[in-house]
């Protein structure tokens, strides 16, 4: 009925042949045509995933730190004392009693006290301003005419032919160095506490009026750095006039000094450590501090940091989470003989031990090219003299996080103003943060340090000789 029946043997032979050759071509095309639509899903993701970037993350970037996970909260802890705020003497105290009875209206005397509420507030005070009237008189003894030296009777009062006073000129140093106020709002603060007006130039001019003053206490700090038995260093970008330098830090437990280069080279470090320095100087692994021949303690807590990266970029490989591993292993185990008081003896062997132990680990690594160990293998090798110092001399820390706490005010007044605008206001800057950074650390109040300061140099002024 289809007409097969009316075909001849070879003519289906030859329909089968031509249908299967149609059906081969037939399905090479649908394989093709696959591929093809195979290809153009890829693509289509391609385009989606740029569309997705160009037209922002649709969550938080990559640099925004992720929440931190809610940890079970347990049964709170009994505090061993009390932490509330501690009553301050009483400045003045005011009674408060009912005088009338609310509902018959009589007349109440007498009682006891129920309970007592403290307030803590600041008066508003209105800037004081004094007129100093220097009379001159006539001595008809000697012929001559007396007026009183201005530098004796104001010498705790005001500096030279300033009218700003001594204190208003060191709160404003203590706001603009360590609460890292900017002149602008200082001028508005000054004006809303106290209605006085000052002009931004004529703050300028007191900051650098009281870094002058302080010079010569500052120089006595670099001495101070010199001479003790341990130094930090550190250093951090300073943009002078829209030009990079750099703020470098030299502290002690018991100093802070900055000062303001352009450079980042050894020259710096060779200059603020001067000749006379030979106690152990604790940095990170930067290259301007090798210029010094002395003790050196590297920061094993920047290489820690380094360490643990490395560990993470590669954690699906075990050699290497496990290299990472050993050089910590060493790392504390030395920490913690440090902490136990041997002989100096013992101590120096134990270092050398360590410094074994270290180069050991490294040394397989310091020529293999496709190591991910290899940099860090180099850095052992290169500083194991300096990795254990901490060890030998019970004084050195392992870690560089003095110069980290001391650095840190300075970049957060860098982003906050930054930078400055001159080579005066860098010397400025780095004399008044080297001042009011060490008297908050010896702790005490930094206005009341800075007049003090300046009255001493009033009174140094007045006895030299003219």
């Amino acid at each position: 009925m289809s007409g097969l029946d009316e075909l001849t043997g070879e003519e289906l032979i030859a329909l089968v042949i031509e249908r299967h050759e149609t059906v081969e071509a037939q399905a090479a095309r649908i394989l093709k045509l696959e591929a093809t639509v195979q290809h153009q899903a890829e693509r289509i993701a391609q385009l989606e995933d740029e569309i997705a970037r160009l037209s922002g993350p649709k969550g938080k970037p990559e640099w925004v730190r992720p929440n931190a996970a809610k940890k079970e909260k347990g049964p709170r802890k009994k505090r061993m004392q009390s932490y509330g705020r501690q009553a301050l003497a009483a400045t003045q105290v005011l009674y408060h009693a009912v005088d009338e009875c609310p509902e018959c209206g009589r007349k109440l005397t007498g009682g006891s006290l129920k309970w007592k509420r403290q307030v803590i507030d600041i008066p508003q005070t209105a800037v004081e301003v004094t007129d100093h009237l220097f009379f001159e008189r006539y001595c008809g003894v000697c012929k001559k005419r007396w007026v009183p030296d201005a530098g004796a009777v104001l010498g705790d009062v005001v500096v030279g032919k300033k009218s700003v006073g001594i204190r208003l000129m060191s709160l404003i140093a203590h706001l603009k160095t360590s609460c890292r106020v900017p002149i602008g709002l200082i001028r508005h603060l000054l004006f809303s506490l106290y209605g006085v007006k000052i002009s931004c130039g004529e703050i300028a001019e007191i900051l650098h009026a009281v870094s002058e003053i302080g010079k010569p206490e500052y120089a006595s700090l670099l001495e101070k750095v010199r001479g003790s038995p341990v130094v930090h260093g550190d250093e951090t970008g300073w943009r002078e006039d829209g030009v990079n330098g750099y703020l470098w830090s030299f502290s002690t437990p018991k100093v802070r000094y900055y000062t303001h280069r352009l450079s980042r080279g050894s020259v710096v470090v060779r200059e603020a450590l001067g000749e006379d320095f030979a106690g152990t100087l604790v940095t990170d692994f930067y290259g301007a501090y090798n210029i010094y021949d002395g003790l050196k303690q590297r920061c094993w807590i920047h290489f820690g940091r380094d360490l643990k990266s490395l560990s993470e970029k590669h954690a699906d490989e075990q050699e290497v989470v496990s290299w990472v591993d050993a050089v910590l292993g060493v790392y504390y185990r030395a920490k913690d003989t440090a902490s136990i008081n041997y002989p100096d003896m013992e101590r120096c062997r134990l270092r050398i031990g360590f410094e074994s132990e270290l180069q050991a680990l490294a040394k397989p690594y310091l020529a293999t090219k496709d190591a991910p160990q290899r940099v860090l293998a180099q850095r052992i090798d290169r500083f194991l003299g300096e990795l254990f110092t901490f060890v030998q001399y019970p004084g050195v820390p392992s870690e560089n996080n003095a110069a980290e706490r001391a650095i840190r005010p300075a970049v957060i007044a860098r982003k906050v103003s930054g930078g400055t605008r001159s080579c005066r206001g860098s010397d400025t800057m780095s004399v008044l943060r080297s001042l009011f950074e060490t008297w908050l650390l010896h702790g005490r109040n930094p206005i009341d340090a800075c007049q003090g300061m300046i009255i001493r140099h009033n009174v140094n002024a007045l006895n030299q000789p003219a």
